[in-house]
Parts: C-alpha cells; sequence; structure tokens
C-alpha cells in the first residue's frame, strides 16, 4: 500500500479544544488548514458549537473542569490539543501539567504565566518598563490597580487612590493572591504575537484594546454628573476593539516580543515560548510602553481577526487568524516530521515519528507561504 501524500496529512489528525474563549477561531483555522476538528463543551453551548460546519465533531461534559477525564479517550486518537484562556481558568495548574495528550505549546510556561510576581521577573529581566509595584497597603502614594490572580477577564479588578482606601474597599481581599500595580496613565492596547520554533521568526499578527464595564462607560460620564453616586468601577472585559499602532512604535512592540522570547528560554528550558503570546501594555502621551503582564498563549482579543488583520495581511496575501496560524503551525510541522518541536514535551507523541511519508523531512514554509 503506497503512502499517504503529504497534503493528505492533516486530515489524519484531529485538533480540538474546550468550547470557550477563542474555540471558534481555533476550530475554523485547523479546518481551513485541512484537520479534523473537535470541540469539547458544555450542555449548555453544545448547540452553539455544533451549528458551525467546520466543527466535526462535539463531546459533551458536565463542566469544563472534567476534561482531564477525556484523557484515555482523546490518546486513543490522533489528538492535537490547542490551549486558550479557559485552560487556565477551568483547569487546576496539576491537572493541567499531568495531562499527557499531545498539547500545542510548552508547558513549562504555565507556571510563570499564572504567578504574577514571576510574570514581572520574566518582563523586567526582558528590559521592559513596568509599572511600580507595591507590596503592602501602607506604601500606596499614588493610584493603583488591584489585579487577582488568574484568567479572569478583569474581574475582581479594584481602583485604589490610597491607604484608607484600600483597607475601605480591598479588606476582603486577604484570602486571595493579588498584585498591587501603580495605574500608568495611557492607552491599552493588546499586542498579540506568534513565534515559530520551526523558522525562529517572530510575527506580530494582530492587536485590540478591551472593552470594560463599567469603566468605560463611566468614563462617558463627565465628573460633575457622578457626584454622589456610590458606583465602584469595575473592569469585567465584555469584549474588544480592533487598534492599530503608529508605525513608528511598531518596531518597538516588535523588539519587545523578541525580548519576551529570548529570556523565556533561560526561564522555561531551551524551548522557551512558542506559539501564540499577548503582552498588555499601556503607551503613554510621551509613546512610552509600560509593560502590565504577558499571556502566554492565544487571547480573545484575537477573536476581532478570525479574517486576518492589518498585520497579519502584511505576512499572509490569504486570511490568517491567530487561530489559523497555530494551525498552519502544526501542519508544516507534520510535513517536516517536527512534530515534537511544537508540543509539549509531556505530550504522547506516538503518531508524530511517522508522520510525514517514508519518514522523509521536507523544507517548513516561512510567513507568507502556504503549506500546501
Amino acid at each position: 500500500m503506497s503512502p499517504k501524500s503529504s497534503a493528505q496529512l492533516p486530515s489524519l489528525f484531529t485538533i480540538a479544544t474546550l468550547g470557550s474563549h477563542s474555540a471558534l477561531q481555533i476550530l475554523k483555522g485547523a479546518k481551513d488548514e485541512g484537520f479534523h476538528t473537535l470541540a469539547v463543551v458544555t450542555p449548555l453551548n453544545e448547540r452553539l458549537y455544533a451549528s458551525f460546519a467546520f466543527v466535526d465533531e462535539v463531546i459533551v461534559i458536565p463542566k469544563y473542569s472534567d476534561f482531564p477525564k477525556l484523557e484515555k479517550e482523546l490518546n486513543k486518537r490522533k489528538v492535537i490539543l490547542v490551549p486558550h484562556g479557559s485552560f487556565v481558568a477551568y483547569l487546576s495548574m496539576d491537572e493541567h501539567k499531568k495531562m499527557t495528550t499531545p498539547y500545542f505549546g510548552n508547558k513549562a510556561v504555565l507556571d510563570w504565566e499564572a504567578d504574577r510576581m514571576r510574570q514581572r521577573v520574566w518582563l523586567t529581566r526582558a528590559g521592559l518598563k513596568m509599572p511600580r509595584h507595591f507590596t503592602k497597603a501602607s506604601e500606596i502614594d499614588r493610584p493603583v490597580i488591584v489585579k487577582l490572580y488568574g484568567a479572569l477577564g478583569g474581574k475582581g479588578y479594584l481602583f485604589v487612590k490610597n491607604p484608607e482606601d484600600f483597607t475601605a474597599r480591598a479588606s476582603h481581599l486577604v484570602e486571595q493572591r493579588y498584585i498591587m500595580q501603580e495605574y500608568v496613565l495611557g492607552v491599552p492596547v493588546y499586542i498579540h504575537y506568534f513565534y515559530s520554533p520551526l523558522t525562529g521568526k517572530l510575527e506580530i499578527m494582530s492587536m485590540d484594546r478591551r472593552y470594560e464595564s463599567n469603566v468605560d462607560s463611566l468614563g462617558r460620564i463627565p465628573l460633575a454628573d457622578q457626584e454622589g453616586w456610590d458606583i465602584s468601577p469595575s473592569y469585567v472585559v465584555i469584549g474588544n476593539q480592533p487598534i492599530s499602532l503608529r508605525e513608528s512604535l511598531l518596531a518597538e512592540a516588535f523588539n519587545m516580543g523578541e525580548a519576551v522570547v529570548r529570556v523565556s528560554r533561560e526561564l522555561c528550558g531551551e524551548r522557551g515560548l512558542f506559539g501564540a503570546f499577548c503582552l498588555e501594555t499601556i503607551v503613554t502621551p510621551d509613546s512610552e510602553f509600560f509593560l502590565m503582564e504577558i499571556s502566554a498563549r492565544i487571547v480573545a482579543g484575537t477573536n476581532l481577526f478570525i479574517d486576518g488583520s492589518p498585520y497579519s495581511y502584511l505576512n499572509y496575501d490569504e486570511p490568517m487568524s491567530t487561530g489559523r496560524r497555530i494551525a498552519r503551525e502544526i501542519r508544516n510541522a507534520l510535513l517536516s516530521n517536527s512534530l515534537d518541536l511544537v508540543l509539549d514535551q509531556s505530550s504522547r507523541t506516538t503518531f508524530s515519528r511517522s508522520a510525514a511519508p517514508n519518514g522523509d523531512a521536507v523544507a517548513v514554509p516561512g510567513p507568507g507561504v502556504p503549506a500546501n
């Protein structure tokens, strides 16, 4: 029997993810690259994901935290998991890391992403500017934002003006993990990157800013009209808006991404950070970038660009979402017999060695070059 042609390889594999966060663009991108697609959903959203033609298969679980129970079933198949924010939000760190199903990305970065103080070490070591950090409420001498740990979409964040304000409004956080950062005035810009371990190249995929309720609503009401209202600002993210940087700032944005990837190899093993990631920045009136945090995975702001962004179009003469870029990387790895380079080392990669016909490696296309 003749071996499968390289063009047929993706159809032999299934790209799977949790039906939440950025799953639609991940699965649409996977389908566009020729993969079978699988959404793992809860009863609440089963009908939604089943309604899309690019979702080939739906598996229903009672709640997202039950996902690790599917591991044996997933490992019987040629499944590759693509993680997103819901993996961080609904699975414990131990569960997340113990799963051996082939997983796009490096799980070693999870410890650094989940701990905001470790993030600070990472970003400052990369030479990036960060807001002042406060360890005690008594130190607060300027407006600060209090952020909880985890991928919560801004839920529970507080704006605090002074130590007394913290005591009055944030004392309930004593049982939770949080960080106090100087509140930097400027424009929030979320920069979406993709780093390829196959080509060693970094790409800026897109950018967004978040729409937060109710703080953005309060910003449209004159201060005089807010007098007497007992309303605390809330930073819960309900949506995203596209944004593009002045081109004079683009080089610095690119350099920041490269620095973060470089330092990740010192902190997270030689493989470091690869695939999709996002830097949350504030750009001040002096055009300075301040780094607030890093998300070491695809972020929901990329959902704005399922048909591509102005930046992805510079590299690709076709629609290229971050979700599709992930699938393109997996496809390129299959075609070059390099799947191990794009999967976490804990993955069960018993199928990877025979991925390319006759075990022969082929050239890996770079940005802008179709995989087929």
